[in-house]
């Protein structure tokens, strides 16, 4: 049934958090789980209180990304999220460690999604962010269909083979009613550490444009980083050097946006945000 058709099931908030900021994409390799931690951990450091779902339970990244993997505990009925960097995090990673794979249908999806929405013990959040996993598959439905959204946040990068599928991702979003906060463009460019020159690995200008034609907000432009890279590989991601630090200040820039988009939203539910 469409989330949108008359009889579906109510989406209940969930209780205490007041945004839930989904991230996603059209197709993986992206970067939408460094948008999402990095924006997480910005959002903190700005004053907020925050939470992030790692919902790709087939690629669970966030664990090593946020230099955490216990197990988390539970006290009742109720599972007691981890913390790092001052943000509540939950991950099939804490779960299920190590590389054994998951092979899951459908109802089995929609089952821990739900568990990790409302069986989390979020407390107070001003937002929950959400990392989708790529694609417009079961869990993004289970979400939309469950779940107050009240925002997208799609990542791309500059070619044409990644706007093709964040395409897809918008019209998905927009098919269920789901507003689009912007999109944007991961991977822009790199500055040469030899000749401080510009170089377009992926194209340029895709994400802006892409953007214009379909209507929507463009939240900006990142650039591609080693720091970025090694950040998430090593559990410390850019952004926690602070808004000041020019490896992370473009992810503050968009955190800043996103939370005035999210505002802007005429929504009576929870905010909602995707990236890949």
């Amino acid at each position: 049934m469409s989330p949108n058709q008359p009889g579906s099931a109510p989406k209940l908030p969930i209780p205490g958090v007041q945004n839930l900021i989904a991230v996603g994409s059209g197709k993986g390799g992206v970067g939408k789980t460094t948008v999402s931690v990095n924006i997480a951990i910005a959002l903190a450091k700005l004053g907020h209180k925050v939470g992030l779902l790692d919902a790709d339970v087939y690629g669970p990244n966030v664990p090593l990304m946020m230099g955490t993997n216990q197990t988390p505990s539970a006290i009742g009925e109720r599972i007691q999220p981890l913390e790092n960097y001052g943000v509540k995090l939950m991950s099939m990673g804490f779960l299920s460690p190590g590389d054994k794979p998951l092979v899951w249908r459908g109802p089995m999806l929609h089952s821990v999604i739900q568990q990790f929405l409302r069986g989390v013990d979020w407390g107070t959040l001003d937002y929950l962010i959400i990392d989708l996993p790529p694609g417009t598959g079961d869990v993004q439905l289970s979400l939309i269909q469950t779940a107050p959204v009240s925002g997208a946040v799609v990542v791309t990068t500059p070619s044409d083979v990644s706007l093709e599928d964040a395409r897809k991702a918008i019209h998905m979003f927009e098919n269920v009613k789901v507003p689009i906060l912007g999109l944007v463009e991961n991977m822009s460019w790199l500055d040469c550490p030899h000749c401080n020159e510009r170089i377009d690995v992926f194209s340029s200008g895709g994400g802006k444009s892409t953007a214009k034609a379909m209507g929507i907000e463009f939240l900006g432009a990142l650039p591609m980083h080693p720091a970025v890279r090694i950040g998430g590989d090593t559990g410390q991601p850019v952004a926690v050097f602070g808004p000041d630090d020019k490896r992370g200040k473009a992810f503050y820039d968009l955190a800043k946006l996103v939370v005035e988009r999210a505002g802007a939203v005429d929504n009576s539910g929870p905010t909602i945000t995707i990236a890949d």
